[in-house]
């Protein structure tokens, strides 16, 4: 069994920055790829950003040049810097974890972005 633990969520203005994490335990023999989705009220889940074994890192286009995700091998955990946070960045944050061709997911952390 893997459990993904999730913190950093919160309210922040226009303009500022959140950092979360994501830290994966249990039974991890190989993460594949870890990273971030977001699903807002009314809306489809949706990739934020993810990193590949290697390093490779993915993005979607709304956060490119805003958000950097970075893991922590040794530990196990991903984390998300999200820099110049907009309205529309406000949703649940999930983290994900791909292990031997499975999807486990995090509980979710909340994201507001309101003045």
């Amino acid at each position: 069994q893997v459990q993904l633990v999730e913190s950093g969520g919160g309210l922040v203005q226009p303009g500022g920055s959140l950092r979360l994490s994501c830290a994966a335990s249990g039974s991890i023999f190989s993460i594949a790829a870890m990273g971030w989705y977001r699903q807002a009220p009314g809306k489809q889940r949706e990739m934020v950003a993810i990193v590949i074994t290697g390093s490779r890192t993915k993005y979607a286009d709304s956060v490119k040049g805003r958000f950097t995700i970075s893991r922590d091998n040794a530990q196990n955990t991903v984390y998300l810097q999200m820099n110049n946070l907009k309205p529309e960045d406000t949703a649940v944050y999930y983290c994900n974890a791909q292990i031997v061709g499975v999807n486990y997911w995090g509980q979710g952390t909340q994201v507001t972005v309101s003045s």
